[in-house]
């Protein structure tokens, strides 16, 4: 009789839940379909188990850098690398306003200005811009040339020499620059053409109009190009205002006069430098 129990015992505890425990569990269910909000509460405390943590990310994120204005007379250090430093002399108020107005004038009237045309990968195409170019050796970039005109106009050579008086640079050459209108304008470039030889010096004069003069640093060539997070600076170039580039910054930085697209008056600008016969 031991024996019979025993071996009932071990059967039932392979069996099944019993028809009674079976019902109950289904009741259960039933009521719980009828008992509002149910399902929801089920769910919500399934989601809160999965619910997402933030966690720090492990690389450092990097921000784009806020513009740098510069619009006062000084010295700026700009950059500094293992090449050297790359430096701006910025002199507001150059040239008087009244001196100004009348140069103006007649830089716009006298210059031979003209729309020169250059060549790239996919043609060629007009600057929009007008130009002229001063020097006894002719000025190549964008793969044409610029014939040389030794023949300076004499308010040309006077503000060179007053230019070479108050900086101590000497300059053999000029490339004059007539921005018509707001649509008119130089893109991204850097002046380092080898006949400027190394570190070249540029002296930029302005009348007229005043028009923004913007600058980036170029990348480091793990950036493969890449400008997104580079360095910026925005320089207000008024009416007489001279603004000198020295040191490394054509190597290291690229400069515009970006488009306008709003009402603009005419500008002149004026860019002395060196250039040195090719080998």
């Amino acid at each position: 009789m031991a024996d019979k129990r025993q071996r009932a015992r071990v059967q039932g505890s392979w069996a099944g839940p019993s028809k009674k425990a079976a019902s109950s569990l289904q009741a259960s269910k039933h009521s719980s379909e009828n008992v509002p909000g149910a399902h929801r509460l089920l769910k919500e405390q399934s989601t809160a188990d999965r619910r997402f943590v933030f966690q720090d990310p492990t690389e450092v994120q990097r921000k784009i850098p806020e513009e740098r204005i510069i619009d006062k007379e000084g010295v700026y250090k700009i950059s500094s690398g293992l090449t050297g430093v790359s430096r701006l002399h910025l002199i507001p108020g150059f040239v008087d306003p009244k001196e100004a107005d009348w140069m103006f004038e007649q830089l716009h009237m006298e210059i031979p200005w003209h729309q020169k045309t250059n060549i790239r990968q996919d043609g060629s195409y007009q600057e929009p811009r007008l130009t002229a170019w001063y020097g006894d050796l002719p000025y190549t970039y964008s793969r044409t040339a610029m014939k040389s005109n030794p023949h300076w106009h004499p308010l040309l050579t006077m503000l060179k020499d007053r230019i070479v008086e108050v900086t101590g640079y000497t300059f053999n050459s000029l490339l004059c620059n007539l921005y018509r209108n707001g649509k008119d304008s130089i893109d991204w470039h850097s002046d380092d053409e080898p006949s400027m030889g190394r570190n070249p010096i540029i002296a930029s004069l302005s009348f007229g109009e005043t028009r923004n003069f913007e600058m980036r640093k170029k990348p480091p060539p793990e950036e493969k190009g890449d400008y997104t997070y580079a360095e910026r600076i925005r320089i207000p170039l008024n009416h007489g205002c001279l603004l000198i580039m020295e040191g490394e910054t054509q190597k290291d930085w690229q400069h515009r006069v970006p488009k306008e697209y709003h009402d603009r008056s005419p500008r002149i600008n004026l860019t002395f430098r060196t250039i040195y016969p090719e080998a």
